[in-house]
């Protein structure tokens, strides 16, 4: 696996494809800085060589030129984190992009304009990608976020580059990490896996239960196990139809003896509300008109064993509806128990929307081994399957 440290970059001009799809507030001001800090790394290392950097990214989801996605506002926030003054392109190619690259002194850096104002980046047009390839030396793709889709920036430029193409360090951290669930896992291994449905992870639990020694089921998953296994749910949320398939994971775990851990008790809650009723009831008996809202007392009790006798540990999906403060708990506990089991020399790797979202909001960032920055591509791993952006690197 090639990396930006397998190559020197002096007097070359690197394109890279960043991910730098980040929250703008109304006044178009960078709201949360992470993914442009977690390429500042790999940046460094190009013009620490005496190399320049010309960096590619899309914004939103933009139909055609809109100005609202313009990655010009933010320049400020780059340049301040990379430490140079950050140059822009009113586009990603044609003149305007050509003169700018071409221009680029050893130490300079590039904004390409969102590749997402042509419709060619989504579509994975080959004389779209061979525009955006003729404005670089070495093609290096660092946006993890972005590497399940074959686009033409993080998949079909690469062709255009046989021997020099690479994988940024954040990229190539990813899939390190992943890898260590994945393959290289220390034992036992546990996957806790949240959220609301059952249907959105069915991929990934079929694929990590050769993986894992333990998985715990927690968020509105549960229910669909429960009641699949004559339990009464009251107005939880639960997906009917597949409750055969919550009764064949069951099957299937138990064939290859992993041991599946459902809450056995949850807060339950007489409304969807932060300012609900709510009381502690067996997960089997939810009175009707109430709703499971967060794991219990027992259930964490039982997940804290299972946690911290766990040398390698996935966690993908809250427990509960943590954005409401009253049902945050089950999913604070989870965040300490993983902590605690880093601190003792477990690796623990957290991914997912939901789940990154819980880790910063509740200060977890830097108490876990690592926190994944693609949702989707992420996912698309633990299914099991070969990431696009990552083949066209390897190929």
């Amino acid at each position: 696996m090639k990396t930006v440290n397998d190559f020197n970059f002096a007097a070359k001009k690197a394109i890279i494809r960043v991910d730098f799809n980040v929250p703008l507030d109304e006044n178009f001001r960078v709201t949360d800085a992470t993914r442009i800090e977690a390429a500042k790394p790999t940046i460094d290392k190009i013009l620490a060589d005496g190399g320049s950097v010309i960096l590619m990214s899309h914004l939103g989801r933009p139909k055609g030129v809109e100005e609202k996605y313009s990655l010009q506002p933010i320049l400020k926030t780059a340049s301040e984190i990379l430490g140079v003054p950050v140059k822009f392109a009113e586009n990603c190619i044609g003149t305007s992009a050509k003169t700018a690259a071409d221009a680029l002194q050893p130490g300079e850096v590039l904004l390409l304009e969102n590749l997402r104002f042509h419709s060619e980046e989504e579509a994975g047009d080959v004389a779209f990608a061979a525009a955006l390839a003729s404005l670089g030396d070495i093609y290096v793709n660092d946006a993890f976020g972005t590497a399940h889709r074959a686009h033409a920036s993080t998949t079909i430029i690469a062709q255009f580059f046989a021997n020099h193409k690479c994988f940024g360090l954040l990229l190539a951290k990813e899939i390190e990490s992943l890898n260590k669930v994945l393959k290289n896992s220390k034992k036992p291994v546990t996957a806790v896996l949240g959220g609301s449905k059952v249907s959105s992870k069915i991929t990934v639990i079929e694929n990590i239960l050769d993986k894992v020694d333990h998985m715990i089921i927690g968020g509105g998953m549960t229910f669909t196990f429960v009641k699949a296994l004559g339990g009464k749910v009251g107005n939880s949320i639960c997906e009917d139809d597949k409750q055969e398939l919550a009764l064949e994971i069951l099957r299937l775990a138990k064939e290859k003896g992993v041991q599946i851990h459902i809450p056995v008790d949850v807060v339950a809650a007489d409304d969807f509300s932060n300012t609900a009723n709510t009381q502690i009831v067996d997960v089997r008996a939810i009175p009707d008109g109430w709703e499971g809202m967060d794991a219990g007392p027992k259930s964490l009790e039982n997940f804290k064993k299972v946690i911290l006798e766990s040398k390698t540990i996935l966690w993908n999906g809250p427990l509960g509806v943590f954005e409401m403060p009253t049902f945050a708990n089950g999913t604070i506990q989870l965040g300490n128990f993983i902590a605690e089991a880093t601190a003792n020399g477990a690796f623990s790797l957290v991914g997912g929307g939901d789940s990154v979202a819980a880790v910063k909001q509740f200060g977890f960032e830097d108490k876990v081994s690592y926190v994944s920055t693609g949702g989707g591509a992420m996912l698309e791993m633990l299914e099991g399957r070969i990431l696009p952006g990552i083949a066209a690197i390897l190929n």
